[in-house]
Order: C-alpha cells, then sequence, then structure tokens
C-alpha cells in the first residue's frame, strides 16, 4: 500500500517543469515533450518570485501554439512562503503551480 502511494507520488512528480533562468524554449519544450513523448496525463508548471510571468508565458505558449486543442488549463494554485535571507531578513517569495491537463 504504502509503495503504491510512493509509486503515484514519484509518477505525479516525473511531469513537472521548474521555471528558471534557463532559455524561455527550454522550459516550452519541456512541456510539450511532457506530453508527447513521455504520454503525461497531466504536467504541472511551478515557478517562484520574478519567474511567475514566464511560467505563465510558457504555459500560454505550450498550450496554444504547440499543442493547440490537444491540451487545456486544469488550475492554477498560488502560495507565497515567508523564509530568512542571507542578511537574516524575512522575506516573503510567491509561487504559482499551473496545471495543464490533456483534453
Amino acid at each position: 500500500m504504502a509503495e503504491e502511494k510512493a509509486k503515484d507520488a514519484r509518477a505525479k512528480d516525473d511531469h513537472v517543469v521548474f521555471i528558471g533562468p534557463k532559455p524561455f524554449m527550454n522550459y516550452v519544450t519541456g512541456v510539450v515533450m511532457q506530453f508527447t513523448t513521455q504520454n503525461a496525463k497531466e504536467v504541472v508548471v511551478k515557478a517562484r518570485g520574478k519567474f511567475i510571468s514566464r511560467a505563465v508565458d510558457v504555459s500560454e505558449v505550450a498550450a496554444k501554439r504547440f499543442l493547440e486543442n490537444a491540451i487545456k488549463l486544469g488550475g492554477i494554485k498560488i502560495d507565497s512562503e515567508e523564509f530568512e535571507n542571507k542578511e537574516g531578513k524575512q522575506v516573503r517569495v510567491s509561487s504559482i503551480e499551473i496545471t495543464l491537463v490533456k483534453k
């Protein structure tokens, strides 16, 4: 039973794209590849802070240009977390998770 839950959690983690400083099209390609070659039923695009707008753009380009009529928006989850930076100050960082699902 615990093995099945761990397997499900791993399978879900396999279809996550974390947005960062790499070139924009790398992330779009990553999302498209998850759906086409790995046959994912859903892909989650995650980003924090200044990369949130890039995550939105990646999701939109993947859905409207590359996989038109093949995927749709499954949901959006927003959050923020507080942590201590290098200088010892409390900093709040926003995050987003955009779920794209196969139609």
